[in-house]
């Protein structure tokens, strides 16, 4: 009879290594956020948005800094007035600009932001987050986000948007 010798499971890396500490972005690190979001741009998953609007919004995002002072990862989150007659909650919010640097994707980085920027939207008393992704959305549905319309989001957000994208509108509301 054989018995076999029980064995530690490997865990995934991104469950060895920390979470790095989430904070929010200064306006001196606009270049920084705007050199993160670029390879994004090119690839159509983000809007191009100049240095200056990284820089007026600065308190709107959310970052992930590298030990050596880079950044990883970033997140906005912007506040919303609720809009009088339409399928909306009374204060919404918008995740955007949501994008990790190539070399931490798949490391659980996007998932720390993800939870940070949630924690914010809460603690600011905001009753909905919408999002537009031209992604999967997998992690957008596994932190609660459901599939919605424009209908229901900041109108002066979902103006905005390009339908030429073609990208999937989100919503997660607790």
């Amino acid at each position: 009879m054989s018995t076999a010798t029980p064995r530690p499971a490997t865990l995934p890396h991104a469950l060895l290594t920390p979470a790095p500490p989430v904070r929010t972005a200064r306006p001196d690190e606009a270049a920084a956020l705007a050199a993160l979001s670029r390879p994004f741009v090119r690839s159509g998953a983000l809007r191009d948005r100049p240095v200056s609007l990284y820089t007026a919004r600065a308190a709107d995002f959310l970052v992930l800094e590298a030990a050596d002072g880079t950044l990883d990862g970033c997140v906005g989150l912007r506040a919303y007035p609720g809009d009088a007659g339409r399928e909306a909650c009374e204060r919404p919010g918008v995740v955007y600009n949501f994008c990790v640097a190539a070399h931490r994707q798949g490391s659980g980085a996007g998932a720390s932001l993800l939870r940070a920027v949630l924690a914010t939207a809460r603690a600011h008393s905001l009753d909905a987050l919408f999002t537009a992704t031209t992604g999967s959305a997998g992690l957008f549905h596994r932190h609660g986000f459901t599939h919605t319309t424009t209908r229901q989001a900041p109108r002066i957000w979902a103006d905005s948007l390009d339908p030429r994208r073609d990208a999937q509108v989100l919503i997660r509301t607790w």
